[in-house]
């Protein structure tokens, strides 16, 4: 009943591999219509957790399902095995690349993602997820670089591509540029601070006594800075508090909260005036020798500080934008590591950025500058892979400009489908406003920028340069780049007017891991023979949104004007019961594996099934025992099936749909009706309502209802009798097809159940899903049984009530007397059939409503029901409670329907009309 899951999946495993079964689909689908699932890469690092196996499993739903229901629908597993991660595992298992050359440290990172590659692989083969295994893509694969070489060519031609020294967000721990998929926000408490600087030049408004009220979040940022930013719009005061010989300017929407902030009871407002009134007036830096401007900027708000904030182009994006417009200096004096350089003046020289806030404030104080320290909690990027804040720094990088094809990005998100739907709003919105792509990164485990400089640093990247880099990593992979000098990378004879003297320099910087990824559609799809771009579905999380999905919406608009998929099937995350993100840090994680090893794939595999994968899932230990239970009574049914169908054949035995019985007719119909919904919700990917569908077809139409009958028949009637055939019929018809209906869900299982059918296929993956039948007057045939069903609730309920009474205690130990209205008499006589068998009681009498007796419980429908005990002896064969036990002599012990049944079919346990 268990199925020793543990033990047998992975023999069964072994089987189909060795059978090569993946590959006898791919045969049998050629020819047929395409369906593409592209595999979106999990990153090559550690062993595979339990979002993964969500991931994979529901991908194996559909590329099973259309791999049976008449499409060729090939998958092949990916991996991403370039980035940082990979560097940071060398690096705690002790190798320094500052102290190893670049082509070594690269084959280490190599070797270690195959590893990564390996063990992930054996997690996935074990949760039963088929595929090309043999094959799959990996993103440091040659031909994979080279398509990536390729893609970067077609934005180099296309002009979206531009170097510049402009703020991106730095992780000073991984010692690299981010791109926005790679960030993530927590809340911090910042040092903020309200400082003074004098007015230089008021611009005739205001005078030298005058100190210009400047709020900022990041102290350590004020020796870089070139500007303060006021609003255009806003209403600005110049106020003198009471005995201070200093005037000060303060948004005047601000004003009474800064004056208590900084314990001003009195002041004189001297005059108000408008922030465009202040435009290139002038200040003094507070601590260094530097005057600053005061510009226009509508990002200012008055929701908090002084309306007149700190800038330094060279550590954000807004301020960057400011001081191009006003041809600032774009100052960033940091090394890669978050330390300050001496460009900031001696006391910073040295010191880590977040130490340098309070060196920033006692300079500030020193001089008679600081006016209020105060906290503020934010929220504040983080380096997604480090944990570590970051830093908004000004250096030389490269971009893709998005603005150039914003719009023809957007035009593309409209023509892909989206499951669920607000999956559109959410990439559009994110496409919409994404700013420039920074693509470049100062690591060395990736794909180089395939950029040459010439003598006078001009950047070289032509569609010959480019093409042949292709070609050199397509024979040797991107280790060339490292390998070679930049004349040996070049083609032959190659020259420029920039390098008169013939010598060239190569970038040596890689490319953003999201461009790996997001090249794939070329990569993959557009090279492999078996595969089709754009293909027909990506599947991930949600937060591939701004990552995968938006990466390869990007790459594959600039090189051939679409989308990459048509459409898009997001899913939530993973949680632990308590709500909590999955996180091997606070050790709430689940290993598959485990679950595995405890219980089998199956239930992992009939979790995936029953999850509302549209949000994020919560799941426990707990949650796989109360799924085993309902993988169980799947189980069961099964057993059930296989065991009364042993002695059917279907070439001698089968019984045709005009001759079942009403019962068999009624759960064929219904079977069918559970088959067609049961595929129309894998085809919109609803496997949550299917598991519904199927816990409620298998728990109450199959094992409370019919099998429940079928034990009064297949039991006790004559093995060759056509009721007994009947039922053996449309068992058997179930049992096939909810096989083959199951396999993409529970593939262990169905396979083990195949081994029992005299089916042609040797295996039940390598048949199709049938299509649900319909049948001549179905409909009027479940119109009368569903009211009859609605009958048997009552007696059900009838039944209950005496079981609590004491009056019962199994339902064969009961009589009913049903009172029914005229029509419902009709119902029931129409039916052919013994209602006490269907009812499940002894002994029934069927009896006019309008002679119900008090103590008989009514019902709306004009019916009554009322239980008693019933009267006799229990037939030692059928159970039932019947008087004519022992009305055959030769069978004392047995009601006269069993006595018959007996007699007729095993004459030989009669002798001389006594019992033998």
């Amino acid at each position: 009943m268990r199925g020793h899951l543990p033990q047998t999946e992975g023999k069964r495993e072994q089987i189909w591999e060795e059978n090569k079964v993946y590959e006898q689909r791919q045969k049998l689908n050629e020819g047929k219509p395409t369906f593409i699932l592209h595999d979106g890469p999990p990153y090559a690092n550690g062993d595979i957790h339990i979002g993964h196996a969500m991931n994979k499993i529901s991908k194996d739903f559909i590329v099973r399902y259309k791999s049976m229901t008449g499409y060729r629908s090939p998958y092949v597993p990916g991996w991403d095995t370039h980035g940082l991660p990979i560097e940071h595992q060398l690096t705690k298992a002790g190798y320094d690349r500052k102290k190893m050359s670049t082509t070594d440290f690269r084959d280490l990172c190599r070797k270690y993602a195959l590893e990564q590659v390996q063990r992930q692989m054996a997690g996935f083969k074990r949760l039963g997820v088929s595929g090309d295994w043999d094959h799959p893509y990996l993103t440091l694969a040659k031909e994979f670089e080279a398509a990536q070489i390729r893609v970067f060519g077609d934005f180099a031609k296309k002009g979206l591509l531009y170097q510049a020294k402009k703020p991106v967000y730095w992780s000073w721990s991984s010692e690299s540029a981010l791109a926005e998929a790679e960030v993530e926000y927590h809340d911090v408490v910042a040092k903020t601070a309200f400082f003074a600087e004098q007015v230089v030049d008021g611009k005739g408004l205001l005078d030298q006594d005058t100190y210009l009220a400047v709020w900022t979040t990041t102290p350590w940022t004020i020796p870089a800075s070139e500007a303060v930013a006021v609003n255009p719009k806003f209403d600005y005061a110049q106020v003198q508090p009471d005995g201070s010989s200093r005037k000060f300017v303060v948004a005047t929407s601000l004003l009474e909260t800064v004056a208590q902030k900084l314990g001003w009871e009195h002041y004189d407002v001297l005059k108000t005036f408008k922030g465009q009134d202040m435009e290139k007036m002038t200040t003094k830096h507070p601590y260094m020798d530097r005057t600053l401007l005061v510009g226009l900027a509508d990002y200012v708000t008055d929701d908090t500080g002084t309306g007149l904030v700190h800038t330094a182009p060279g550590y954000g994006d807004d301020d960057y934008h400011f001081g191009l417009k006003y041809g600032l200096p774009i100052l960033a004096p940091m090394n890669d590591q978050g330390v300050l350089t001496k460009e900031n003046g001696p006391q910073f020289d040295g010191v880590f950025y977040q130490k340098a806030d309070d060196i920033s404030l006692k300079l500030l104080k020193e001089n008679d500058a600081l006016l209020l320290e105060e906290p503020l909690k934010h929220s504040y990027p983080f380096d997604w892979r480090t944990k570590k804040p970051i830093v908004f720094r000004a250096t030389d990088q490269w971009f893709v400009s998005i603005d150039k094809m914003r719009d023809q990005i957007l035009k593309a998100v409209d023509e892909v489908e989206y499951h669920p739907s607000w999956g559109k709003v959410r990439l559009y919105n994110m496409l919409k406003d994404r700013g420039d792509w920074v693509i470049s990164r100062q690591r060395v485990w990736g794909v180089p920028l395939p950029i040459f400089y010439a003598e006078d640093g001009t950047p070289i990247m032509t569609e010959e340069t480019i093409n042949h880099v292709a070609d050199l990593f397509s024979k040797y992979g991107s280790n060339v780049w490292f390998e070679r000098d930049a004349k040996d990378l070049l083609p032959a004879g190659f020259t420029s007017e920039h390098s008169p003297n013939g010598k060239f320099t190569k970038e040596t910087d890689i490319m953003d891991v999201w461009f790996d990824s997001g090249s794939s559609h070329q990569g993959v799809l557009a090279e492999r023979d078996n595969l089709v771009y754009p293909c027909d579905l990506y599947l991930e999380g949600s937060d591939q949104y701004r990552g995968w999905f938006n990466s390869s919406m990007i790459t594959s608009v600039v090189v051939s004007g679409h989308a990459p998929y048509k459409a898009i099937l997001s899913q939530g995350f993973t949680l632990d019961k308590h709500g909590k993100k999955m996180s091997k840090s606070l050790g709430n994680t689940i290993s598959p594996a485990k679950v595995v090893q405890q219980m089998g794939a199956e239930i992992v595999r009939l979790w995936v099934m029953s999850a509302d994968t549209s949000a994020d899932v919560r799941v426990s230990m707990g949650t796989f025992q109360q799924i085993s239970e309902a993988y169980r009574k799947i189980r069961n049914t099964f057993r059930f099936l296989l065991a009364n169908t042993s002695d059917y054949d279907a070439n001698e035995n089968t019984v045709s749909y005009n001759k079942l019985t009403s019962v068999d007719q009624y759960m064929l119909v219904k079977f069918n009706h559970f088959l067609k919904e049961m595929r129309s919700d894998f085809d919109q990917y609803d496997f949550l309502d299917a598991y519904k569908l199927l816990i409620n077809f298998v728990n109450n139409d199959l094992s409370a209802f019919y099998m429940n009958v079928a034990k009064d028949v297949l039991y006790i009637e004559a093995e060759d009798s056509h009721a007994r055939r009947s039922m053996q019929t449309v068992f058997y018809d179930i049992l096939v097809k909810l096989a083959k209906l199951l396999t993409p869900i529970l593939p262990h299982t169905t396979e083990e159940v195949w081994q029992y059918l005299d089916e042609p296929e040797e295996f039940v993956q390598l048949t199709d899903i049938p299509a649900a039948q319909s049948f001549a007057g179905e409909e009027e045939l479940l119109e009368q049984w569903d009211q009859f069903m609605s009958l048997r609730s009552h007696v059900l309920k009838g039944l209950e009530e005496a079981r609590n009474a004491k009056m019962i205690g199994r339902s064969l130990e009961a009589h009913a007397d049903l009172y029914l209205t005229p029509s419902q008499r009709k119902v029931v006589d129409g039916l052919n059939y013994d209602p006490a068998l269907l009812l499940g009681v002894s002994s029934l009498n069927l009896l006019a409503a309008a002679d119900k007796p008090e103590d008989a419980e009514s019902f709306n429908d004009g019916s009554a029901v009322k239980i008693s005990k019933a009267k006799g002896e229990v037939c030692q064969r059928c159970r039932m409670t019947k008087e004519d036990v022992g009305s055959d002599s030769a069978y004392p012990t047995l009601c006269a329907r069993c006595a018959k049944i007996v007699r007729e079919n095993f004459p030989e346990t009669v002798k001389d009309g006594l019992e033998d």
